[in-house]
C-alpha cells in the first residue's frame, strides 16, 4: 500500500477529524463537553487499513485538543490503544 499524503481535516461542524481517499471517507469522531474531548470512534474502509490512516487521524485530534487545552476520553478501543502506544499523550487523559 501507498503512503497517505493527504492531511486530515477538522470538520468542527460534524465534530470529527477526516480526510478522503481515493472517494472514501474516514473519520475519528469525538464530542466536546465542558472542555473534555470524548473520542468515541473512528472508522476507516476496509480497502484502506494497515495504511496509518486511523493513527492519522487520531494524533490530528490529539494535537488539536493539546492546542487548546482540552482533556481527552478515549472511549473508543482503538484510540486507548493509540494513546497507549504513544505515551507523549499521557497529560491529556480525563
Amino acid at each position: 500500500m501507498s503512503k497517505v499524503t493527504q492531511q486530515p481535516v477538522h470538520n468542527e461542524a460534524q465534530q470529527r477529524f477526516e480526510v478522503t481517499i481515493a472517494g472514501k471517507l474516514s473519520r475519528a469522531d469525538y464530542r466536546l463537553d465542558d472542555r473534555v474531548m470524548h473520542m468515541f470512534h473512528t472508522e476507516v474502509p476496509v480497502q484502506q487499513e494497515g495504511r496509518g490512516i486511523a493513527a492519522m487521524l487520531v494524533r490530528a485530534a490529539l494535537v488539536y485538543a493539546r492546542e487548546r487545552g482540552y482533556k481527552v476520553r478515549p472511549a473508543c478501543s482503538y484510540v486507548r490503544s493509540f494513546m497507549s502506544r504513544n505515551r507523549e499523550f499521557d497529560d491529556l487523559r480525563a
